[in-house]
């Protein structure tokens, strides 16, 4: 019974580590200022892309382009932990189905 859980504890264990990386290639897209800057997150929070449109470049300022990559990253950031939370839960929830209020 004991050997029985902690196989099933180490199989859940590899398993999440495979899903974390399978998260890499669950790519989110935040856009700020009418889309100057587009910012491109995986949902294990890495910031995998971004581009500054030239136009944006030639007709802003350094401080607005700073607040804007700030607030770009940031919101890209915010939706990958949310997809990622997602997914991480789907993921538990068909690996370990046998063990009440672990989800």
């Amino acid at each position: 019974m004991i050997g029985d859980m902690f196989a099933k504890l180490h199989e859940a264990r590899e398993k999440i580590e495979e899903s974390k990386k399978k998260l890499d290639s669950v790519i989110v897209e935040a856009e700020v200022g009418n889309g100057a800057i587009k910012v491109k997150a995986s949902a294990n929070k890495f910031i995998q892309n971004i581009e500054i449109s030239a136009e944006f470049l030639k007709n802003n300022d350094r401080k607005e382009l700073q607040e804007l990559l700030v607030f770009g990253v940031n919101s890209a950031l915010e939706e990958a932990a949310k997809k990622g939370e997602i997914e991480m839960k789907k993921i538990t929830k068909e690996m370990l189905p046998d063990f009440p209020g672990l989800i």
